[in-house]
């Protein structure tokens, strides 16, 4: 076996693997119990539940949302009478009282379509399940993790109102250190989660900032 056929077949039992660790996964299964999207709602749940973030009526902007677990679960928690508006540059099927908004949020022409979609008012939360693509190696997904949770940071401070919250999902590695402060000087608090939905060898983590200071 020459070595490209060593790297295919390396790459063929990952796959196996991690297929047969999702298929046993708890949460995965609890998703399709309860009719969730993904189990990363169940992250989302959890932070719900020990921060406090989502009262109904509220207005939530959910970037990165595909295939839209944290949309459904948004939606549920401010109600008929909140507002959800998502985006992403990948496509994500209509979830009830979900305003979908595909394309790059980075961009004018999407930025303000999402402007549009909240009616121009500031908004409560802004959440961020992002990540780019993982390679495996960590000098090139370190930085690329840390550019979209940067990215997401620059959008909570455009349109958050004074008071409101961000959550965003992070690697922990270079980078970490120097983000939670410059997420700090925004907000009055910020802490650092580690969901039980958060598989435990993944490095990541989320920060949960609270008490937006205002641009």
């Amino acid at each position: 076996m020459d070595r490209d056929e060593v790297g295919v077949a390396k790459k063929k039992s990952s796959s196996r693997a991690w297929l047969k660790e999702h298929h046993d996964d708890l949460f995965v299964q609890q998703a399709k119990r309860d009719g969730y999207r993904s189990r990363a709602c169940y992250k989302l749940l959890e932070l719900q539940d020990k921060d406090h973030l989502m009262k109904p009526g509220m207005t939530v902007v959910d970037l990165g949302s595909a295939p839209g677990g944290w949309s459904q679960v948004s939606a549920d928690l401010v109600g008929h009478k909140g507002r959800v508006v998502a985006s992403d540059i990948l496509h994500m099927d209509n979830l009830a009282d979900v305003e979908f908004i595909q394309g790059d949020f980075t961009e004018d022409a999407v930025f303000e379509r999402i402007l549009q979609a909240i009616d121009g008012e500031s908004v409560d939360l802004v959440v961020s399940d992002m990540a780019p693509n993982m390679s495996g190696v960590a000098a090139v997904d370190q930085p690329g993790s840390m550019y979209l949770v940067e990215l997401a940071l620059d959008m909570a401070r455009r349109v958050l109102s004074p008071g409101g919250s961000f959550v965003t999902k992070v690697f922990q590695g270079e980078g970490f250190d120097e983000l939670f402060r410059d997420t700090r000087d925004s907000f009055d608090k910020v802490l650092t989660r580690k969901p039980k939905a958060s598989r435990p060898r993944s490095r990541e983590v989320y920060l949960v900032a609270s008490g937006f200071k205002g641009r």
